[in-house]
């Protein structure tokens, strides 16, 4: 039989996983160690016993095998949570190609030494009665820092540490000697930090219909008998998809059990922390970038020590480690923000369903616009699918109004706002009601080029053109790069150097000059950029402090204003004209999204959408609000085409550092993938071309793409690819891999 060997980290932290150790696996447990599973092995010099986890298993050694040694044990105790998290980075690998050791990192919480802080108390230790005597002994020694301590004693039994050194403004060591002739003790108590700050737990549960009680009822019947599975709840904009996801969450911590809730934007944190919050109290936290790495620690230990029951936030709280995980909720499924644009290139909603198979747990999928993907597994019976097709409340989805901008432009209407709009708006600020207009951009201009001879202010760096901001920067939003604005052209020495203006800081601009009075808010990538920058924009629109919103796709995921009457959606065609095959799923989405934000309280919602092309099918249904007539026309061009959902599509990603070492590594991986596997049914390749960003910072990128029906064919390209890479020792070259890509290369 053939030596199999197992790599093992015996110290399970983010920091030490670059360092896995690698042993032989005895015949005796070949069938008990796979990734995931505890092991003892001998470790060191003096072979003392260590526990390690196996987080892969090969047939070849980089060693001497004479020199490996070999596992002793397999721990009895079955896979634990940690476990269960390299199984995981494991199965990341496997699927979508990476590393073990940057499949782990992505996995793992960053377990670094970081120092618990301390609540601190000064607590007295001599009666009341014994202090006047003592502090006159210390007035006697003019001990004036003691004196005021003491008597401050006197009244108090324990005083705040911190109040005692900032108000009193005594000095540690004055402390320290009070403490030493046995008047005070200092004592500490360690705490976890907490991102989440105490709100109102008051709550107005609203009575849930007969739909929203069905979803929950099957659901956690599924659960109790021991099938539960994946369920995909359709529920147009408004319709109370948030309520399901709380009862069937609400029921499974009855039941002991934890559960994740995924969201595709940070911006949305605020709104749904605080709808768990008054449901779930000090029991919820949060997961996201914005977090210090005191607060992510601290967050991991508490899930850990069981001290959370939902943990909320982006694609990274799926690797919370709980230990009775029993519900996974992905809402607004359909987002892109769900896949990782960096290896592993995993998508949340494939890795959630993994993760919850690997506990026994639920998942459920939530969206007014479900992704392609997740609707076509519905008609293979592979999720149930549950509709929501009315609003709770008596509440009815909005009016939707569709512009044709090249009728506007035609009766001399150079304004961004068509006439149509700009009288809603008038009507809306009358009546004190509020607005939201949605433009899928940001930035003051979308590129500078100069008008006498066409050239485009490129980044050095990458091959993009730069975008102009209002402080006269123009800035590359690939890498950060950032230059001063010209005042001639560098190719001809033109004075016409000009922005192309259509971005969220010109429509401020339009809105100010059109609507003197008006209180507006922007919201973007430029205006979010500090921690709480979401939660104070959000939270001053919804106190109604702002009367018009504007902003990129930010604002339009998910959000509840009931104030909110009017949405204009500015520019529809801009994500329309993509080179890109989801262009039509994702306008479509964008555009029901953002009419979905208007009347969802008791007054009538209106939407006018402008574009240049109403009679696109993306753009027809969208304003009817109607799904499953997109879905029809738009899963008809993917199987013409046997784009994802249909068949699936592997693009892979040649990055170097000299531009034709990459064309010919290219020309010859392509060759050999072709040789390999060109002769199976339904294999095509495509490419290898230069990629649509052709450099990004200083690297240059070629691309070619594999399809096939079989998922499993592709995952074959890759292994094959990898092995390739790992024989050839690439230099200065590196392959990555993108499964069913969000985009285009």
């Amino acid at each position: 039989m053939k030596e199999r060997y197992a790599d093992i980290i015996v110290d399970i932290s983010h920091e030490k996983v670059d360092r896995p150790f690698q042993y032989k696996i005895p015949q005796a447990l070949a069938d008990a160690v796979c990734p995931g599973v505890r092991v003892h092995v001998p470790f060191g010099r003096g072979n003392q016993d260590k526990v390690g986890y196996v987080v892969d298993i090969s047939d070849h050694t980089d060693y001497p095998k004479e020199k490996i040694k070999e596992i002793t044990a397999v721990d009895e105790k079955g896979i634990s949570a940690e476990g269960r998290q390299i199984q995981v980075a494991y199965w990341l690998k496997r699927q979508y190609g990476s590393t073990m050791i940057t499949a782990l990192k992505t996995v793992l919480p960053v377990k670094q030494k970081l120092k618990r802080p301390e609540k601190k108390r000064i607590v007295r230790c001599v009666s009341a009665g014994e202090l006047p005597e003592i502090i006159e002994q210390c007035r006697k020694k003019h001990q004036v820092a003691r004196v005021r301590v003491l008597e401050a004693l006197l009244t108090e039994e324990e005083l705040p540490y911190e109040l005692v050194r900032q108000k009193l403004n005594i000095a540690p060591a004055a402390l320290q000697a009070l403490e030493k002739q046995g008047y005070l003790r200092i004592e500490r108590e360690s705490y976890y930090r907490n991102p989440v700050r105490q709100m109102s737990r008051q709550e107005e549960r609203p009575c849930l219909n007969e739909t929203q009680e069905h979803i929950i009822e099957e659901v956690l019947a599924d659960y109790r008998q021991g099938r539960p599975g994946t369920y995909l709840v359709h529920g147009v904009t408004g319709s109370g998809k948030t309520e399901v996801y709380l009862g069937i969450i609400e029921q499974m911590i009855a039941m002991g059990k934890q559960a994740i809730v995924l969201i595709p934007e940070i911006a949305l944190t605020y709104q749904t922390l605080l709808r768990f919050y008054k449901r779930f109290g000090d029991r919820v936290s949060v997961m996201n970038s914005t977090l210090s790495m005191g607060e992510k620690y601290d967050q991991i230990e508490r899930a850990k020590a069981g001290e959370i029951d939902v943990i909320i936030g982006p694609r990274s709280a799926l690797f919370t480690p709980f230990a009775n995980l029993g519900v996974i909720v992905v809402d607004e499924e359909h987002e892109s923000s769900y896949k990782s644009e960096s290896s592993p290139k995993y998508h949340a909603r494939e890795t959630a369903i993994q993760i919850a198979s690997l506990y026994g747990a639920s998942v459920v999928l939530g969206s007014a616009t479900p992704s392609l993907e997740a609707y076509y597994r519905t008609a293979l019976g592979q999720y149930k699918l549950y509709e929501m097709k009315d609003r709770p409340g008596g509440s009815v989805l909005p009016e939707v109004c569709t512009v044709d901008l090249r009728e506007e432009l035609k009766q001399g209407n150079r304004s961004v706002f068509s006439r149509r709009l700009k009288e809603l708006m008038e009507e809306r600020l009358r009546a004190k009601e509020q607005i939201i207009l949605f433009l899928n951009r940001r930035g003051y201009a979308g590129f500078v080029s100069c008008r006498a001879c066409g050239h485009v202010m490129k980044c050095p760096h990458c091959d993009v053109s730069l975008s102009e901001h209002r402080n006269g920067m123009l800035v590359c939003h690939y890498c950060g790069y950032e230059e001063l604005k010209k005042m001639k052209c560098p190719a001809c020495g033109s004075r016409y150097l000009m922005g192309f203006k259509a971005g969220t800081e010109q429509i401020e601009e339009a809105i100010h000059r059109e609507f003197p009075g008006a209180r507006v808010l922007r919201m973007d990538a430029d205006t979010t950029r500090t921690k709480e920058s979401y939660e104070k924009i959000l939270s001053a629109f919804a106190d109604e402090r702002a009367d018009i919103l504007v902003g990129t796709q930010m604002i339009v995921k998910g959000h509840d204003f009931p104030n909110v009457t009017l949405v204009g959606v500015l520019a529809a065609d801009l994500s329309l004209n993509q080179n890109d095959y989801r262009a039509g799923e994702r306008t479509f989405q964008l555009l029901t999204q953002a009419a979905g934000r208007a009347g969802r309280g008791s007054k009538p919602g209106q939407v006018v959408i402008q574009t240049y092309q109403p009679e696109h099918y993306s753009v027809v249904h969208a304003a009817k609000q109607d799904y499953e007539g997109f879905y029809e026309e738009e899963i008809a061009y993917r199987d013409f085409m046997q784009y994802p959902p249909v068949a699936h599509l592997l693009a892979v990603l040649i990055v170097s550092q000299i531009q034709e070492q990459g064309k010919r590594l290219g020309e010859e991986i392509t060759e050999m993938v072709n040789c390999e596997m060109g002769s199976r049914a339904g294999f095509q390749v495509i490419g290898p071309t230069e990629a649509t960003i052709g450099k990004l910072n200083d690297l240059y990128r070629h691309v070619f793409y594999v399809r096939h029906a079989d998922y499993q064919v592709l995952v074959e390209v890759k292994d094959r690819l990898e092995t390739f890479c790992r024989q050839r020792e690439l230099k200065n070259q590196t392959i990555q891999f993108d499964f069913d890509p969000m985009t285009t290369y």
